[in-house]
């Protein structure tokens, strides 16, 4: 007799109708950044971004570089970011021949410390770029006051965050630009792709020609740029996927609510007052060996489960250098503590019970 089958971690949602809008596309013979293209810029701004200007790239990498380059930020320039995210944030910044600056977490939200940041800026720090992390925001009224009394940019890493909101104000909506990825294991996806956000018509302008090899008119290229188009086989893919994302999220909080009231022996994710949580992922503290709790509820329970991320990015071997002896005590903790597990929409009330059998019976055996 079989046993129970396996929960994922993560689970794509791709249906009929996605496959549909991908036909419409190939049958129309337009495929490049196209109609379905700027549809989908639109339409995201209308439903996530209150009407600010959207911009559709090939990666939520991209994004992140391009609305770097777009602010101004260069060689000789530092930019301060977590070191608890996944190592896209600072390679975007080391991208642009700028610095990352490495600061602390705190421990709550896992987004940037406001003390930390603040105690790592020097005369070349040009902005912070706090990561809305697992889809909670990120303490954007701390962090903006900082940036404006010191004289600096905020930008946003909202790869995580589709749908959060801080007193009722869509994150995304804060910084000089914001970047939302696209990745097929985020809460919505074009299959891949990223999309940038700015309420600034110059730098929203810098990012259309830098995208498209510097170009607005074509053959007339105004600056060196990138090829990081989206295709508009993916954007029709987006635009079926935004028509559904708010109540994929709205299940994943409605999961997340069930395993807060329910699990015991772990430290649950808290939400800040006025923060809307969307719950990319939910993220446990596992205080006592985190890794052999992930591999029993794997082995035992066939629970998959995530560590993001187990080597914070001052650590890994492609941005150490950036941060030599660098102490950052909550990363550290964060970082062998965490645990996120499913609560995607796809998830049946027996799946969700399951989870918390597994999580509560590890926990307990370990307590």
């Amino acid at each position: 007799m079989s046993g129970p089958e396996f929960i994922p971690a993560a689970k794509p949602i791709i249906g009929d109708e996605e496959r549909a809008a991908v036909d419409s596309v190939l049958r129309s013979g337009m495929v490049a950044q196209g109609p379905e293209v700027a549809a989908f810029e639109r339409e995201f701004s209308d439903v996530l971004l209150d009407g600010r200007a959207a911009v559709a790239v090939n990666s939520g990498t991209s994004g992140l570089h391009l609305g770097l380059l777009a602010a101004g930020v260069g060689p000789g320039d530092e930019v301060i970011v977590p070191s608890f995210t996944f190592a896209a944030t600072g390679n975007s910044v080391a991208l642009t021949g700028a610095t990352p600056v490495f600061a602390d977490i705190e421990p709550d939200h896992f987004g940037l410390d406001v003390a930390s940041v603040e105690s790592r800026i020097t005369e070349r720090t040009v902005g912070i770029m706090p990561v809305h992390l697992y889809g909670h925001p990120a303490n954007v009224a701390g962090l903006g006051d900082l940036a404006e009394r010191r004289g600096l940019n905020l930008f946003e890493d909202a790869a995580q965050a589709h749908g959060a909101t801080v007193d009722g104000a869509s994150v995304g909506t804060f910084g000089a630009f914001a970047m939302f990825s696209l990745y097929p294991t985020k809460n919505m996806t074009s299959g891949e792709g990223g999309m940038v956000s700015t309420g600034d018509p110059d730098l929203e302008r810098r990012l259309r020609l830098l995208r498209n090899q510097g170009m607005e008119r074509q053959y007339e290229n105004e600056v060196v740029g990138f090829n990081a188009r989206m295709t508009d086989i993916h954007a029709a893919i987006g635009r079926v996927q935004l028509t559904k994302v708010g109540a994929w999220t709205r299940a994943r909080q409605e999961n997340a609510a069930f395993l807060d009231a329910n699990l015991t022996g772990v430290v649950v994710p808290p939400v800040a007052p006025g923060a809307v949580h969307v719950y990319h992922q939910y993220t446990i503290r596992v205080l006592d060996d985190r890794d052999g709790f992930v591999k029993a509820l794997k082995d035992e329970y066939q629970v998959g489960s995530g560590v993001y991320y187990p080597i914070p990015n001052h650590r890994l071997p492609s941005l150490a250098h950036y941060a030599p002896g660098l102490d950052l005590p909550e990363t550290e903790k964060a970082a062998s503590e965490v645990v996120s597990l499913p609560v995607h929409p796809s998830l049946t009330q027996n799946e969700l019970e399951r989870i918390v059998e597994a999580v509560n019976a590890i926990a307990g055996a370990g307590a």
